[in-house]
């Protein structure tokens, strides 16, 4: 499992059905659950399940109890192991808290004490399935001291984990003489393939943080990559064969969570507890959409539109709204809207914050993320999706260069002037990092609130792209 986000129920889901996107109703934690348990039935004793991280994040219950309200119900799903990304978003203090109360290890190979140097987790785990002795090795997110909120790596640091791989492994191989090597990452697709690249040794490397879903294992340097979309909308299977240390073949499903499973009822009884003081808030209706708002774009979204909207909605006289390319908040189907979505679309709810840019600063932020988006270096690739941006029209060459992609940009209707200052409104330092922009200061009001006000202001909202940013 990777990048659930901490989704405890079905939830809407987008599919490709003959051209055309459509919306179903999959996930949850109950009918992830009896599929693990349906395996370890079918198959008893050689089940590893492991979890990618980006778990205990990313809905109003997870965030409200800064993680903890999934302990129990993770505890009841048995893994085996887990590493991090979002987790940190409590801080690095909290997220240990939680982690030493799971049943399960946290693993980080990456992960490192700023004072001290020592590791904060183990970098792996040895688990005996099958008379097999499996290694399973983690990799948190490297980006989380690079383009996070300071909070989240608060006396910690995070490396690649690709130099100290090789040693972990040799250590592994021959001193513990494992059979099998399972690295779980939440690096990135396009990193986990570079890393499969240059480390030899990994039988197995289970993908996280991007959110691609494989229909196909993939693999790189004889390492099997798996990835399983998010929201837990998916889960992942393998089936391996394994003879002499090494593997000999192998299955691969991309399992759909959907309505066919039913739910685990202890699964689902934890579920209910964790949400049912939350129901009453969560199901009030605060508006309506004419289109449907989702956030599967790279380069713009519906989603993020109609937030950038509300951003605007509450500044004085701001020309431009920006925001995090946040990969995570499942769509929301044309109809009511909850505030459970509005939670989903910015769990985080942070402050709502201005400043003055120049045109200059502008552009360098801009050609900044689209660097750390599309980056030639997978490892340099460190953001979400493109920044999120309203009153500007971007239009960039994806293939040129660092710092050479913008071909044309426009606020309004005119071309940017370099000493120009634009009235900017956003939401975090992943919005406008700090390094950007003057007369920063936060507003009385945050996330939430402006997108909840705006659409019992002005519902039924219509959210359409806009064209705000345009390869060419």
């Amino acid at each position: 499992m990777n990048d659930s986000h901490a989704y405890f129920e079905r939830h809407p889901e987008y599919f490709w059905k003959n051209g055309e996107q459509i919306y179903e109703n999959v996930g949850g934690y109950a009918r992830i659950a009896t599929i693990l348990r349906q395996c370890r039935e079918a198959r008893s004793g050689t089940v590893l399940a492991l979890d990618n991280g980006d778990t205990i994040h990313g809905t109003f219950p997870a965030v409200h109890s800064e993680g903890e309200t999934l302990i129990p119900i993770l505890n009841a799903m048995e893994f085996d192991a887990m590493t991090g990304h979002w987790e940190f978003a409590y801080g690095p203090e909290q997220f240990l808290k939680v982690a030493n109360t799971l049943s399960y290890p946290t693993l980080a190979v990456n992960c490192y004490d700023s004072k001290t140097g020592k590791r904060v987790f183990p970098a792996y785990q040895i688990i005996e399935r099958n008379d097999m002795q499996i290694g399973v090795i983690g990799i948190a997110a490297t980006i989380i001291d690079k383009t996070m909120p300071t909070s989240f790596s608060k006396g910690v640091y995070f490396t690649l984990g690709n130099e100290e791989l090789p040693g972990i492994i040799r250590e592994l191989r021959d001193i513990e003489q494992v059979d099998l090597i399972v690295v779980v990452s939440h690096l990135g697709y396009p990193q986990e393939l570079q890393l499969a690249q240059e480390v030899d040794g990994i039988d197995v490397l289970l993908s996280g943080h991007t959110h691609n879903r494989l229909y196909d294992a993939v693999v790189v340097n004889d390492t099997i990559i798996i990835q399983s979309g998010c929201h837990g909308s998916f889960i992942g299977r393998l089936d391996l064969e394994i003879a002499n240390r090494r593997v000999k073949s192998y299955q691969h499903d991309l399992i759909t969570v959907d309505d066919s499973i039913e739910p685990d009822p202890e699964v689902n009884a934890l579920v209910d507890k964790a949400l049912d003081p939350h129901r009453d808030m969560l199901d009030t209706v605060v508006g309506h959409t004419q289109d449907a708002l989702a956030r599967d774009r790279v380069m713009e979204t519906t989603m993020d539109n109609l937030l950038l909207h509300a951003l605007i909605s509450v500044s004085d006289d701001a020309e431009l709204a920006f925001s995090n390319g946040w990969r995570y908040g499942a769509p929301v189907p044309l109809g009511p809207v909850t505030m459970n979505d509005v939670w989903n679309i910015v769990p985080v709810n942070p402050a709502v914050s201005t400043c003055d840019l120049s045109g200059i600063e502008l552009w360098n932020m801009l050609e900044e993320n689209l660097e750390r988006t599309f980056s030639r270096d997978p490892y340099q690739q460190m953001g979400g999706y493109v920044k999120r941006c309203l009153g500007m029209n971007m239009y960039f060459k994806v293939e040129n260069p660092k710092n050479r992609r913008i071909n044309e940009l426009f606020v309004g209707s005119t071309r940017v002037e370099r000493s120009k200052k634009y009235k900017a409104v956003f939401i975090t330092s992943q919005g406008v990092p700090v390094k950007y922009g003057d007369h920063r200061k936060d507003l009385n009001i945050r996330a939430v609130e402006a997108l909840s006000t705006y659409l019992r202001e002005n519902s039924p909202v219509s959210s359409k792209l806009e064209g705000n940013v345009v390869p060419i």
